[in-house]
């Protein structure tokens, strides 16, 4: 099969079993949303999810977290990962936003990528999710299962390879929701350690499985 031929039968697939793909991150706005991708590094939406309600209740501006000291935002966030570093990270994100985007969350990589704690994969959610733009992040979830169903080559070795592969094949008025599509499957189905082959609707076009199911013969 052909590259496009898959990439038109993996969309067709997730549009009718996945037509509605959206963060599980829970936000109200596009700074609550930045504070909870930051926390969400090496982190389940779930248990960000568990915190950020006391701490939006606590910070629910930019200015508010602005003002805080990291010992005080680490109390809120301590039952997540590296709790430490990201309490420094959105302190002095929230500060950046206050002086120099008058407390807005920017619509652009490069000016979401001078914030502390935002890299490559933060900013395309942002931009993604709450602008709509037709930005790719790649997370552990997205880099495994475009391998594993064969979307993109061996040679894609870094997230950014992926990004670049997928955002050639996939429509740019797409971009949006096959971003979650592949998330939610990697999260839901095509999981790291156990995958659930046997529940996929896409193994018939799975190159992984098919490889696997050459190899039982």
């Amino acid at each position: 099969m052909r590259k496009r031929e898959l990439f038109d039968a993996v969309i067709e697939y997730f549009e009718k079993a996945m037509p509605v793909a959206e963060t599980e991150l829970n936000y109200s706005n596009p700074y609550e949303l930045l504070v909870a991708v930051i926390l969400s590094a090496q982190c389940t939406d779930k248990r960000v999810n568990m915190v950020t309600p006391d701490l939006f209740a606590r910070y629910s501006t930019p200015a508010e977290l602005a003002e805080a000291h990291p010992d005080e935002v680490f109390n809120y966030i301590k039952s997540i990962s590296y709790p430490n570093n990201k309490a420094k990270h959105i302190v002095g994100m929230a500060q950046k936003l206050c002086s120099d985007f008058s407390g807005e969350v920017p619509d652009t990589l490069e000016e979401l990528t001078t914030l502390p704690g935002v890299g490559r994969k933060t900013a395309n959610v942002i931009q993604s999710v709450v602008y709509n733009k037709s930005a790719m992040a790649v997370d552990t979830h997205v880099f495994r299962v475009s391998h594993r169903i064969g979307l993109v080559p061996k040679r894609c070795t870094t997230p950014y390879s992926v990004e670049l592969e997928l955002t050639k094949y996939f429509p740019e008025e797409l971009i949006p929701k096959a971003h979650h599509w592949l998330i939610l499957h990697g999260r839901y189905v095509c999981k790291a350690r156990t995958p659930e082959c046997n529940n996929c609707g896409l193994r018939k076009l799975c190159k992984e499985y098919n490889r696997q199911e050459r190899n039982n013969l």
